[in-house]
């Protein structure tokens, strides 16, 4: 498994309604952020990849794919303020709680 398909799993886990920054994933991978800015770019328009739920680490989203990703964020019923997400209610945690 490369690592591009390591982060293509990994976002496939975050349920709706709930995010993960692109520092989280790679502290769940151990990687960083930047690696997984980049192989969410590699993977690109992707069918059934949740992209919108990759956010920022103070909780916007992100601004690719014409900025669709604050609508789908509501539309899932992402807890949001001020224009980001509300990761203290909206954070995905990965493992046993």
């Amino acid at each position: 498994m490369t690592w591009v398909d390591e982060v293509r799993e990994a976002v496939l886990t975050i349920p709706a309604g709930s995010v993960a920054s692109y520092g989280e994933i790679g502290r769940h991978l151990g990687t960083g952020p930047r690696q997984v800015g980049r192989a969410m770019s590699l993977l690109g328009e992707e069918t059934g990849l949740p992209w919108w739920r990759v956010v920022h680490a103070d909780g916007t989203p992100a601004t690719c794919h014409g900025g669709l990703a604050p609508a789908l964020l509501a539309e899932e019923g992402t807890p949001m303020r001020g224009g980001r997400v509300d990761l203290e209610r909206a954070r995905h945690r990965w493992g046993p709680p």
